[in-house]
């Protein structure tokens, strides 16, 4: 990686931005570890990455979704 990101940062961002090019994107975390292709504690840790940065919201059903602005 010549832009010196973190494998974590760019994890971050495309996850980020493949939940802004699909807003009604609402994923299990098996569902997330199959399309990212990650493993369940490299999953588990962005996931709750960008909830706590406020990018995603946890449902009561367990599915990631986008926080939506404003929430």
């Amino acid at each position: 990686m010549t832009s010196g990101l973190s494998l974590s940062q760019v994890l971050f961002q495309r996850i980020t931005r493949d939940y802004e090019e699909q807003p009604g994107l609402r994923l299990t975390p098996p569902q997330a570890q199959r399309l990212w292709d990650l493993d369940g504690p490299t999953c588990s840790a962005v996931l709750t990455a960008l909830v706590d940065a406020g990018v995603l919201h946890r449902t009561s059903d367990g599915r990631f979704v986008r926080r939506q602005a404003g929430a």
